[in-house]
């Protein structure tokens, strides 16, 4: 979840380490820093508590710079939010190194470097590493021999980035289940955990793969696989445009990516169905052999995308006919699964890193499941590159915390999933014609919702002042009455629960009065007249109701409750779509009410990539 930058160049580079980390705000972070090699004049650390712009303010004051250097923003897990704790860590004033994951082994490592005489500064489990590293340069070994030698007694996981200021002519990586790529300039060289950090001076990247070691020069990039053989890694171009991260007419990347959503559902469901059928090679060279096998599903997932998992049971169950179990990817590995035969695993994830829903795969891998799938926004990614079907969602770069767009176009991809494993099974094709008809029009409904803003808007003055609110939906809607009080807790500090609203008279009436909201999704489907009434139990009780419904739903403004009607037509398949968004919306308006700060909410981090 940490952000790491680092380049070689015949230029100053620190405008450049900055930069790259600006390009990852969007992770999350509690702190930065910057170390550059200083021709002639050794190593310059810079660190600074808080955002990048902090630390842009103490490289005004003290300038820093040269043409090699490594930065990185910091999320803390060992060690309190601090400068001490800062990365870059150095040792010996020459080795300086930043590092993303966890070393599991990092107190017998530190206990044996404190018996060598090595002196540590902070309280992480980063800078044994740098002390490892500085051990063995400091008995002969060049650099890259050096890290070679000081992986291999790491346990845990990591993206390692170290260079000597003693010897300014190259830059050592390391990974183990830490992405990690390297960007091939014109006239430097670079790398980085994400490549949108390194957009403004490459489209050129090569992946790093588990195990790898590479010794980067300004010229020339070696890489060693975890045997120490000298290995080729593809070089692939990016076709995102360094501006793909930038706000433009929008105060919020929350606000500009809910609006970028009927395009990027359409670009997800672009070139994927052809007439009225869904394209299996969507699903990648294999899906032919393995979709045939598919018995039932089990899916994994963390956060908005398990929510997303939730309704792909009812697309499955319901469209498909399959069986589906849907779980938190942080419990699955912790238990003992019984695999049916003929069981598709499948793991979703937005970035592709998170490491809870990484470790299910290949967990999952060793169960006996007939095939792994993903479905991801990033297609260099770890679970991507691991899994045996992938389906990108097509979303573009997510800025913001909070997912939206992501998550809509999982929902998407997950309804192509269901379609595909429809034809597969013998499902009527005059029914698959209509929900693939009803999916391409999703992009147009989203586009018609996004015209409620201001209605929207006026209803989060109701809001701001508000400490708690419920969230109810019946049937598919009912994760997406999760999402929502999801999205409303994350990005506004609201305590929100969501129910099934049939769940309301077994606990949850207890909470309702009239300081309460109590926000309700009201498609027309066969549930509605059900939620109707559960609805009329929050009345009787004097909550207050904020509805989203159906044009044809008979649900009225009264007193006590508030209706936005929706447009008209939707149909169940593209419900939990289009629900979603009025949802996103609330919880934006209401966030940019109270003064929170949306696109980074406290605590949280976009990619989750420690356990």
């Amino acid at each position: 979840m940490c952000g790491i930058v680092g380049a070689l160049a015949p230029q100053d580079v620190t405008p450049i380490l900055v930069e790259g980390l600006r390009r990852l705000e969007y992770r999350g972070y509690d702190s930065t820093g910057v170390a550059v090699g200083q021709d002639g004049a050794g190593l310059c650390l810079r660190r600074a508590v808080g955002k990048v712009k902090r630390l842009e303010e103490k490289l005004q004051a003290d300038p820093c710079g040269g043409r090699i250097g490594i930065a990185h923003s910091r999320w803390a897990t060992h060690g309190g939010v601090t400068e001490a704790n800062a990365h870059p860590h150095v040792s010996g004033d020459r080795i300086a190194l930043i590092h993303n994951g966890i070393i599991e082994n990092y107190v017998e490592l530190k206990t044996e470097l404190v018996g060598k005489g090595y002196v540590f500064a902070s309280e992480t489990d980063t800078e044994v590493i740098a002390h490892l590293i500085h051990d063995f340069v400091r008995q002969g070994l060049d650099l890259t021999g050096a890290v070679q030698r000081a992986v291999k007694r790491l346990t845990g996981a990591y993206a390692i980035v170290v260079f000597d200021a003693q010897v300014q002519d190259r830059i050592v990586v390391a990974r183990i289940a830490s992405p990690l790529v390297i960007g091939l300039g014109a006239d430097g060289n670079y790398v980085a955990s994400d490549v949108q950090a390194l957009l403004p001076v490459t489209r050129r990247f090569q992946f790093l793969e588990e195990g790898d070691v590479a010794d980067i020069r300004r010229d020339a990039v070696t890489i060693l696989d975890a045997a120490g053989a000298k290995v080729e890694r593809p070089v692939h171009e990016s076709s995102l445009s360094a501006d793909a991260v930038e706000r433009g007419e929008f105060a919020h990347y929350m606000l500009k990516e809910i609006y970028e959503q009927p395009r990027a559902i359409a670009d997800t469901l672009s070139e994927r169905i052809a007439g009225d059928h869904v394209l299996e090679a969507a699903f990648g060279p294999r899906a032919a052999d393995i979709l045939p096998r598919v018995q039932q599903v089990h899916i994994v997932a963390c956060g908005t995308s398990y929510h997303a998992g939730l309704v792909a049971r009812y697309y499955l169950e319901q469209g498909a006919r399959l069986p589906c179990t849907v779980e938190v990817a942080s419990e699955y590995r912790y238990r003992d699964p019984v695999v049916l035969p003929g069981t598709l695993f499948l793991a979703i994830s937005q970035s592709g890193e998170t490491a809870d829903t990484l470790a299910a795969l290949r967990e999952a891998k060793k169960l006996g499941y007939v095939a792994t799938a993903a479905i991801c926004n990033v297609p260099e990614s770890s679970l991507v590159r691991e899994a045996d079907l992938t389906l990108m969602t097509r979303a573009g770069p997510e800025i913001g915390v909070a997912s939206t767009k992501a998550f809509t176009t999982q929902l998407a991809a997950l309804g192509l999933l269901g379609m595909a494993l429809a034809q597969r099974r013998g499902i009527d094709r005059r029914v698959i014609a209509l929900y693939t008809r009803q999916l391409r029009r999703v992009p147009e409904m989203v586009e018609h919702t996004l015209k409620l803003d201001a209605q929207i808007r006026r209803w989060a003055d109701h809001f701001s002042a508000k400490h708690h609110a419920l969230f109810l939906g019946r049937g598919p809607t009912y994760p997406i009455a999760l999402e929502g009080a999801l999205k409303l807790k994350e990005i506004s500090y609201i305590h929100a629960e969501a129910y099934a609203a049939g769940e309301l008279k077994h606990g949850p009436l207890a909470l309702v009065d009239d300081d309460m909201p109590v926000i309700a999704v009201a498609p027309n489907n066969a549930l509605l007249e059900k939620l109707k009434s559960n609805l009329q139990e929050v009345r009787a009780r004097g909550g207050r109701l904020y509805v989203f419904a159906d044009p044809s739903s008979g649900i009225q403004p009264s007193d006590g409750v508030e209706v936005i009607t929706m447009p008209d037509h939707i149909e169940p398949l593209q419900a939990p779509l289009v629900y979603t968004v009025p949802l996103q919306l609330l919880s934006y308006h209401v966030a940019v009410h109270r003064g929170t700060d949306v696109d980074q909410p406290r605590n949280l981090a976009k990619s989750v990539t420690v356990e």
